[in-house]
């Protein structure tokens, strides 16, 4: 279906007339009608596959009808994440490029200045205002920002929010919104707290779910099944030996970002990592420098990556197995984009072979398991024990150099054989554990400057808008 099929507002279409979109997504297809006809919506969707546009694009198509309040905040769409808070509001300036609506994004880790810049923004009453759940609470408190005129609002990315531990905001938010209001929520997964969350919020929702897509086959994807201590070797092996570039190294935990990027650091690896603890300058400065290839490793949590839009990464390295079957998805989603190829390579330990089988099966497939690099030993047995101990590595408990308990990082010594002579030496309680991409940049023009520009404050489309197919 195209644009042009559905009940958009003149001004939206021009838009995406002007960036060269013309076919919906699936969820934007099922999305965009029963959202214009103003009832609620719970969508689970893949992140990449077009949810930003599925809600915003007839949001915008509504508030084209001049039926709402002046210089009151008409849309609130919460987030979990600056980086994603960003990405949203840069595709309200575009899809809005011929329109009389004015968003700000609201989030923290920046400076005085920017605070000040929000609070203007939202005491003038914006229409749009894109925020992540504490920076917005923090406006509320002191009084910068007016509710009770609000007509939509939006969760995107539900769970990563949930994950994050922010049930409680999200639900001191909504108790100030209006009862009559529409209420859109999306979200990649549909774990139980946010069935829960979805009956507490929603009226009657419309509900639709995409399937997960499977990765694209362009991406070749490897697993090294190896013993704890083995992982770090085998990583500095795969970046210099094959000499890697434009990878994104996804670690299970705050911690051990900044770790292993001192790590790779110490050994001249060209090296960067996004966390929550940098500030906001310090983030968006590591993701130009990466971009504009300064940097040829980026090391990320799923959480921070999610903002991160990026179409020529060549490789994504797993260092610990996801623990989610779709994580894993999205994850490698972010190579072999823009009809490139691809790779993704996952670190499987002894007591992630259970989790790497469930991927397996989600996929539907069995991912290739190579010999480990020369020089880096021997792999443990790729089975699931009795129990839900894996293979046959059994190495003594206690605090691995991650401060994890019950790893084998310190007892499995290079060069153990297959045939478990390393279960007799150690034995412990060690815990077990297509729709063609068409990417989110490609064939995008800004509008021509021969179109009349209807909101004189406005700037050009972004680059950044969400994709028009899925890929992710």
């Amino acid at each position: 279906m195209t644009f042009t099929e559905l009940p958009l507002a003149d001004e939206v279409l021009d838009a995406l007339d002007a960036m060269r979109f013309t076919t919906c997504t699936p969820i934007q297809e099922q999305s965009i009608p029963p959202i214009i006809e103003g009832r609620d919506l719970l969508g689970v969707a893949q992140t990449g596959t077009g949810k930003t546009a599925a809600y915003l694009l007839p949001i915008l198509s509504k508030l084209s009808s001049g039926d709402y309040p002046q210089n009151h905040t008409n849309c609130l769409i919460m987030c979990p994440t600056r980086e994603l808070a960003q990405q949203i509001d840069q595709q309200v300036e575009a899809f809005s490029y011929y329109m009389p609506v004015s968003g700000v994004a609201v989030y923290g880790g920046n400076d005085g200045i920017r605070y000040e810049q929000e609070k203007n923004g939202l005491r003038l009453g914006a229409d749009i205002v894109t925020a992540t759940p504490g920076r917005l609470l923090s406006h509320i408190a002191t009084g910068n920002v007016d509710l009770s005129q609000l007509s939509f609002f939006v969760l995107d990315e539900a769970d990563r929010m949930l994950d994050m531990g922010f049930y409680d905001d999200i639900i001191k938010i909504v108790a100030l919104l209006p009862k009559e209001r529409q209420t859109i929520l999306f979200s990649a997964t549909m774990p139980q707290n946010i069935q829960t969350l979805a009956k507490t919020i929603l009226t009657d929702p419309v509900e639709i779910k995409i399937a997960v897509a499977k990765p694209v086959e362009k991406i070749h994807q490897m697993a090294y099944v190896c013993y704890e201590p083995m992982k770090d070797k085998i990583l500095i092996n795969l970046l210099t030996k094959e000499q890697m570039d434009r990878v994104i190294l996804f670690v299970s935990s705050k911690l051990k970002v900044k770790e292993i990027t001192r790590m790779l650091k110490m050994r001249k690896i060209d090296a960067e990592c996004m966390h929550s603890d940098l500030t906001q300058a310090e983030r968006d400065e590591i993701m130009l420098r990466f971009k504009n290839r300064h940097i040829s490793i980026l090391v990320a949590t799923d959480i921070v990556a999610r903002g991160i839009d990026i179409d020529d990464i060549q490789t994504v390295i797993n260092y610990d197995v996801p623990r989610d079957g779709e994580d894993y998805i999205h994850r490698i989603g972010r190579t072999a984009r823009a009809n490139r190829e691809g790779e993704a390579i996952t670190l499987v330990s002894p007591s992630d072979i259970v989790y790497m089988q469930r991927i397996e099966r989600l996929m539907e497939r069995e991912i290739e398991k190579p010999q480990l690099p020369e020089g880096c030993g021997e792999s443990p047995e790729y089975k699931v024990a009795r129990g839900g101990r894996s293979g046959k590595d059994r190495g003594k408990s206690g605090k691995n150099r991650h401060g994890r308990h019950g790893g084998n990082r310190s007892n499995a010594p290079e060069g153990t054989h297959k045939n478990g002579e390393l279960a007799k030496k150690h034995k412990s309680n060690a815990k077990s554990q297509n729709q063609p991409a068409n990417p989110e940049n490609q064939g995008m023009t800004t509008p021509s400057k021969t179109k009349k520009r209807r909101h004189k404050s406005k700037n050009k489309p972004s680059a950044n808008v969400e994709p028009q197919t899925p890929k992710e």
